[in-house]
């Protein structure tokens, strides 16, 4: 098992610098032309991130693939490379990480505030130093993300927790199995509690556990180094604790939010878009809600062909946990709605504030109506013109790109980038396929 490195090798309080906020930028659009040809998945954030943090619990190099390049990807790293760690890029998406010479008196506490994914350092913290000192994780705006899940779970398996001064203090004398039971399907508190669980002695069962595809490749990376982790996939996790992690390697999956996206857009531009990198195991309600759209595609092994040939019409979708719709894909399907015939009807209970990009769609032409902060009503079709909008958040930012390429005239939209925290590259990879969109 690792041991914590003793705090007396570095001054007290000393931390590397953190990345600065990217640039603001913004995007100009030319819409309403074809888009043709082939477009490539990228690596899924929301594997990639948790998968980063779990290497604190490795004793060894990891090798890391099909890791995307992007600005939430970089934070975590540079969270680890605070405490001590290597990690570099070793090839073009591929990451080398070795956190053995981790120490936590050097974790840049400010790096951490300024980041939502950070809380899943929370529990391979706690299991490899066995005392943490983290604020309150920050960086999101789409509605509250009380951290309370987290906590009971981990409190569950024996650590301590205290509030000072905003800061959550959690200690423990070694962590011990035991039955958590989540009172929600919480992808992050699964993903913590699984991190704290491998190496903790004994036998821990995870009830109403998420099971989305991010959780399983966790899962799947955890086991490559020698966890011991059952029931991936289902609802019902077993860890049986190990003596420690050994180094491994492993392959991200592609993200289906991604591929969700992509296929939107290809249904609301004139054109054929062939998507491919995919898993359709992934894909399957997303393709369902495709169909009941009146979207016209092609399933081909890891392909998905799109185009705009289809009769669009209104349809119904509320997001659920895996394997239900996932809400990353509700914003992109709101631009959908736009183009169907008839009143499509769009809930999200998880999530308060994400449907203010609909008031920017309606500045674009969109006849929506939010009945309240989880239910929006779309009537279409509507064209859709051009004019200047602003992507309020990460899923937002790549809806309304979608917009204005399917919008009449030139659309501009501020705060562009936002979506580097999740899609990398996505301007020049969609000028690849005939996108009029530039970054200024």
């Amino acid at each position: 098992m690792l041991m914590p490195k003793a705090d007396s090798s570095k001054p007290a309080g000393t931390t590397l610098k953190s990345p600065p906020p990217p640039a603001p930028a913004r995007f100009v659009i030319r819409g309403d032309r074809p888009l043709n040809g082939e477009i490539r998945v990228g690596g899924m954030k929301n594997a990639a991130t948790p998968i980063i943090a779990a290497t604190l619990l490795v004793d060894g190099p990891c090798v890391i693939r099909n890791v995307p390049r992007l600005t939430d990807v970089g934070r975590m790293l540079d969270i680890l490379r605070s405490l001590g760690s290597r990690a570099e890029w070793s090839g073009p998406n591929e990451l080398t990480i070795d956190t053995r010479e981790a120490d936590i008196g050097t974790l840049d506490r400010k790096a951490v505030k300024s980041m939502r994914s950070s809380i899943l350092l929370m529990g391979p913290l706690l299991a490899r130093f066995r005392r943490v000192t983290m604020p309150e994780p920050g960086g999101c705006i789409i509605g509250n993300r009380p951290i309370q899940t987290h906590l009971d779970a981990l409190q569950s398996l024996g650590a301590d927790i205290a509030r000072d001064d905003g800061s959550y203090v959690l200690t423990t004398d070694g962590l011990v199995g035991a039955i958590i039971v989540l009172p929600e399907f919480s992808v992050t508190a699964t993903e913590n509690a699984l991190m704290a669980a491998v190496l903790a002695q004994g036998r821990t069962t995870i009830k109403l556990a998420a099971a989305e595809p991010h959780v399983q490749d966790l899962a799947r990376f955890l086991n490559a180094a020698g966890a011991r982790i059952g029931g991936i996939g289902t609802h019902t996790l077993t860890v049986e604790g190990a003596d420690r992690l050994q180094g491994t390697e492993h392959t991200v999956i592609p993200d289906q939010i991604e591929a969700g996206t992509l296929a939107v857009l290809g249904a609301v531009t004139k054109g054929t878009l062939r998507i491919t990198g995919i898993m359709p195991e992934h894909l399957e309600i997303i393709l369902l809600m495709l169909r009941r759209a009146g979207v016209s595609f092609e399933l081909r092994e890891d392909a998905l062909t799109v185009n705009s040939s289809g009769r669009l019409q209104a349809f119904r979708l509320q997001t659920m946990p895996f394997p239900g719709f996932p809400t990353d894909l509700q914003a992109p399907f709101g631009v959908l709605a736009t183009q169907c015939a008839g009143t499509t009807l769009i809930h999200d209970p998880l999530f308060e504030s994400r449907l203010g990009y609909m008031n920017e769609l309606t500045k674009m032409g969109a006849n929506a109506t939010i009945c309240d902060p989880h239910r929006v009503l779309v009537s279409g079709p509507t064209p859709l013109y051009g004019t200047e909008i602003r992507g309020i958040d990460l899923r937002a930012g790549a809806t309304l790109v979608i917009a204005g390429l399917a919008a009449q005239g030139e659309t501009v939209l501020h705060g562009a980038e936002v979506i580097d925290r999740g899609y990398e590259s996505l301007d020049r990879r969609l000028q690849a396929v005939g996108a009029d969109i530039r970054r200024i």
